[in-house]
Parts: structure tokens; C-alpha cells; sequence
């Protein structure tokens, strides 16, 4: 299995479970900014790790992002070429698992992958798993990340609102729903927390939201961080948390804009008992490309600061959001006074009636 991130405005990152004949391995990456990802990147051709084709491979990740979105905690699991290879009184692959000391000798997966990978998209690590193992169902947990500029947004009823999505609830009014494949929209979030970062730009502070819990829907954090918005904008109440998060009363979800996807990140997937190893000299390799790269954004944030100074002044009927987008003053609808698009029995209903 390993470890892997990716740096993008475009796909997904993934883990995987590197595993070759007898040993299953996985991986994790980073994703950056191109439509890029280890799932169509020819590294594992190129390197010659790959043990047949993808379904051979019994390839599995944990989670999807959307186009757009990074992650530095993706995990995805596969079988891969080992230097370690048990064999029964048969000379068949057992399948069974090393021991953590046996792994000296096995090949350096972060450091092979690594070598041919664009530069947006990086192994972290890699662990051996068993043979049933799935990067989707034996994931614990996830966590994600949702950056964004404080401005004049309400912290303290941001963070009031969303403490109301702890424990379990039926978040279809916080997705894009999809009737023909999702039957429960029930989900449990184990860990919602707002906290300011070290950095900042021209006096604006930057924030970080973290929702963790054990799946999540289509959207869902994106169509959650919306509403956290408006609250903080003052255009909701806190209540209207609650009153969504009630499907008897709110069967059907309001029209509204999800969330950019630019700031979200998959912070990290949990698994029982997983160990990613890394050896010293990759590490080592891996924390020089990730700054080397950290400060060409830097430079080319210094770059747009400069050109933003030269603009014109912004017209009176214009504002610029939190999320940096300029766009008309408008005046806000009630979440609860809006179209809204169609529940899921109707959706069901419309589903059926095309067999």
C-alpha cells in the first residue's frame, strides 16, 4: 500500500498497496496543479513495478477528490514486483505477510516512483498489507482540509454551525446527490475544528477548516464549507444547520453554489495497524523536492502580488470575496426560500420509471 500526494487544480491522489506475487504493499502521494495522477501516469509501467493490468492488480484507493482538489494523505493499494517473495512446498505464492524485519532488501518504492513521477505528484511511503486488503473499505477514517482567507467572516458562529455536524446525520442537503448509485445518505463526522494558520498575505489572515469522520458523499465537504460561509458572512442563521440536517422538514436540498474547489485537500486516511516506511535517503529526497517546490509557488505568488498592485481601483459595484473571486453585489436569498432541486424519492421515481 503507500502513501501518495498530489498538488493540483485537476484529479486525485492516491495510496498504494504495493504488493507483488506474495506481498501486498501500499503507497501514499501529493497531488498539485494539472490533471495529473498516479492512476494515469505510466510511472508503474516505466519502472516496471506493475504486476499485470489494473484489475490484476487488484488496484484500490481510498477516496476520490474532485477535479481540482489536492491531497497530501491519499492511499491506494496494488500489487507490485518484490524482492521478497514467499513460496509454499509448491513454489506457489503463499501471500502471506513479512515481518517488519524482513523488509530490509525489499526494492525503495518512494525512491523509484519518485525518480519518474511528475513534479506535482510524489510517493510518501509505502507499507506492506494482507492480501484482502481494500484502500476504499479498510480506511478508518478521513480528514480534509479547507483553506481560506478570514476577512470579515464570524469565526465563532462558523464554528458554532459546524459543531452541529458532529455525530451522525443524513447529509443529503450537503451533496450532489446520486440516486442511481447512493441509497444512504447517512454519515458520521467524528471532529469539525477552525484554526488560523502561521500564514498571511497583504494583513489577510489564513484559516484552515478540518472536518473529520468516517466517509463522506459526493461534495460534501464543499457544500458544507458554502453554508459555513454564508453564516459567516452573516446571510444565515446557525440554525439553518439544523433546520438541513432535518430531511423531514427539508426533504429536498436548496440551490446553492458549492464551494471552490481549489482550497480543499485530503489531509489524511486512517488504517489499523499500517506503518508507512520511507527509508532515510527518500525522505531526505522527498522534504528537499516538496520545499524546492513550496517556494517556486512562493515566487510566482510574488509575482501575481506585484501585478495586483498594478491594477485599477475596483468599481463601486464590486467587491472581492473570501475565496479571491471578484463578482457584482448581489443581494442574498434565504437558503430556505430557494428553488430546490428534487428529493430523493423523486429522483428514484424518475429513475424507475425510464426501465
Amino acid at each position: 500500500m503507500m502513501q501518495t500526494e498530489e498538488m493540483q487544480n485537476g484529479s486525485d491522489v492516491e495510496s498504494f498497496k504495493q504488493g507483488v506475487e506474495s506481498q501486498r504493499k501500499n503507497t501514499g502521494g501529493d497531488k498539485t496543479r494539472k490533471k495529473k495522477t498516479i492512476e494515469r501516469n505510466p510511472a508503474l509501467e516505466k519502472t516496471r513495478l506493475l504486476v499485470g493490468d489494473k484489475k490484476e492488480s487488484q488496484y484500490s484507493r481510498c477516496g476520490r477528490t474532485d477535479k481540482g482538489v489536492s491531497s497530501v494523505g491519499q492511499v491506494i493499494a496494488l500489487f507490485l514486483r518484490s524482492n521478497l517473495k514467499e513460496t509454499d512446498q509448491n513454489h506457489k505464492i503463499t501471500g502471506e505477510l513479512f515481518p517488519e524485519a524482513r523488509i530490509e532488501g525489499e526494492i525503495d518504492y518512494v525512491r523509484v516512483l519518485n525518480r519518474v513521477l511528475p513534479s506535482d505528484i510524489r510517493i510518501l511511503g509505502w507499507s506492506p498489507v494482507s492480501i484482502d486488503f481494500s484502500a476504499r473499505f479498510s480506511c478508518l477514517a478521513r480528514e480534509y482540509k479547507y483553506f481560506f482567507w478570514r476577512g470579515n467572516l464570524n469565526l465563532s458562529a462558523m464554528e458554532n454551525a459546524g459543531k452541529k455536524f458532529l455525530g451522525e446525520h443524513d447529509f443529503r442537503n450537503f451533496c450532489k446527490m446520486d440516486a442511481a448509485n447512493v441509497h444512504n445518505y447517512r454519515r458520521r463526522i467524528t471532529q469539525f475544528e477552525i484554526s488560523s494558520s502561521n500564514m498571511s498575505f497583504e494583513g489577510g489572515q489564513l484559516c484552515a477548516i478540518k472536518v473529520k469522520g468516517s466517509a463522506f458523499l459526493w461534495h460534501q465537504v464543499r457544500c458544507m464549507v458554502a453554508v459555513l460561509f454564508m453564516i459567516g458572512q452573516g446571510l444565515e442563521s446557525v440554525d439553518v444547520i439544523d433546520i438541513l440536517l432535518d430531511i423531514e422538514k427539508t426533504p429536498r436540498k436548496p440551490q446553492y453554489a458549492m464551494a471552490p474547489e481549489t482550497p480543499l485537500i485530503l489531509q489524511s486516511c486512517e488504517f489499523e495497524d499500517v506503518k508507512f516506511i520511507c527509508s532515510s535517503d527518500s525522505g531526505q529526497a522527498l522534504r528537499i523536492h516538496l520545499e524546492n517546490e513550496g517556494r517556486a509557488y512562493q515566487l510566482q505568488s510574488a509575482i501575481f502580488q506585484e501585478a495586483a498592485l498594478s491594477c485599477l481601483p475596483l468599481a463601486k459595484d464590486q467587491s472581492l470575496l473570501n475565496d479571491g473571486t471578484i463578482k457584482k453585489v448581489t443581494s442574498h436569498i434565504p437558503l430556505l426560500s430557494r428553488p430546490t432541486e428534487p428529493s430523493y424519492e423523486e429522483r428514484r421515481a424518475k429513475l424507475n420509471s425510464r426501465r
